[in-house]
């Protein structure tokens, strides 16, 4: 897939923008402040449906301004798509595809795109709150219907919650708890097999990345850490094999959330929250067997970082009748060195269409350089 074409109007620093882009790499430099990260978070948005920098969409609006509008065209295999967004202050956002209109939510079956950005090495060192915000939404870019399912379970555990708080203040009837449990149970199995799956395919992948851009083999690996396994609810990830699991399938899933949620049920009613579930699982990511949480340096966590998102890339472009994902790279070359700048160039040459932003034209590798857009001050300027 390659992005011909990007227009912008009142999103973020850009009043208004039009460029185009190339197959292959294309480069943007800039100064920092100018707007490059602004142009790459656009077309994040249009395959997330979300920024990697904010959490709330009119962070994205120009200042003093209503709306804000990304515009792309794309094209494989002699087919062009018009994908646009609307993104509004105080109402709801509106999408459409060749000018027709279509559900918001339905942008990410017309646009794939993986991004690797700075904030992305909290991959490595944050929350397990990123780590499933990064499974969830390779599995939406891999099958768009897990968009419903994820945000089904989310309604579902928010109602689930209520009433525990409730039953806890009041020590009510619980029958209606039960019918939740079922409708959570559900869901989440569904949720569980499909991460697991999605590690048994990423990990060869992951392993593979990091190894061509560190230029060693660390033993990279990633393991499911389960809560509806752990014994009990204040288990932590790698605290025993009994809580680390591979492939699992959603009706194993469902046998031991059913046997978590009976278990927990005390404590559940205690403390008036869900206690197992994906909501409570994390991604553990290891290098030569241990922790990359806490014992990785920060050269390996960032390469730890950029290897998860290849390793996405490469899973998605394997799967894909549309090609390549749109690979893009925000300032990730300024934190490499040298030989691992040349690496990484050679890791994603083969990909149909890169973006790339530099603030130092010179930190980038020349065989990426072939097609540079420079931007000043939230616009495209000329290279005289």
């Amino acid at each position: 897939m390659i992005v011909t074409h990007l227009g912008l109007s009142d999103f973020r620093n850009y009043e208004t923008l039009d460029v185009d882009l190339h197959p292959g790499p294309n480069l943007f430099v800039g100064s920092n402040g100018q707007g490059k990260t602004n142009l790459v978070e656009a077309l994040g948005y249009l395959s997330t449906l979300g920024s990697h920098r904010v959490s709330v969409d009119h962070a994205l609006i120009r200042q003093n301004q209503e709306s804000a509008i990304i515009r792309a065209r794309l094209s494989h295999g002699g087919r062009e798509v018009l994908a646009e967004v609307q993104l509004n202050r105080s109402a709801a956002n509106r999408a459409q595809v060749n000018r027709s209109p279509i559900k918001t939510r339905e942008l990410p079956r017309y646009f794939s795109s993986v991004l690797f950005a700075p904030e992305d090495l909290a991959l490595v060192r944050g929350e397990p709150s990123g780590r499933r915000r990064f499974m969830d939404e390779l599995l939406v870019l891999r099958t768009p219907r897990m968009s419903s399912v994820i945000a089904d379970y989310e309604r579902v555990l928010r109602q689930r919650n209520t009433l525990l708080k409730s039953a806890r203040n009041a020590r009510g009837e619980l029958t209606t708890l039960e019918i939740w449990d079922e409708r959570l149970v559900a869901l989440g199995s569904e949720i569980i097999a499909a991460r697991t799956a999605l590690v048994e395919e990423l990990t060869p992948e992951l392993t593979a990345a990091y190894s061509a851009i560190a230029g060693a083999d660390h033993g990279a690996h990633l393991t499911n850490y389960l809560s509806v396994f752990a014994s009990t609810p204040d288990d932590e990830a790698g605290d025993g094999a009994a809580t680390r699991a591979g492939l699992v399938t959603a009706s194993v899933a469902a046998e031991a959330f059913r046997g978590a949620l009976a278990r927990l049920r005390r404590a559940e009613l205690d403390r008036g929250v869900t206690l197992a579930g994906p909501h409570r699982d994390d991604l553990v990511l290891e290098l030569n067997g241990l922790p990359a949480r806490g014992y990785a340096s920060h050269g390996e966590s960032w390469s730890f970082a950029l290897s998860l998102k290849l390793a996405s890339a490469a899973v998605l472009r394997r799967e894909s009748s549309a090609g390549d994902p749109v690979l893009i790279l925000d300032d990730v070359f300024a934190e490499l060195d040298e030989s691992r700048r040349g690496r990484l160039a050679n890791a994603v040459a083969d990909f149909e269409q890169v973006l790339i932003t530099a603030a130092v034209f010179d930190d980038v590798p020349e065989s990426l350089a072939a097609n540079v857009v420079r931007i000043s001050a939230g616009r495209v300027v000329t290279d005289e």
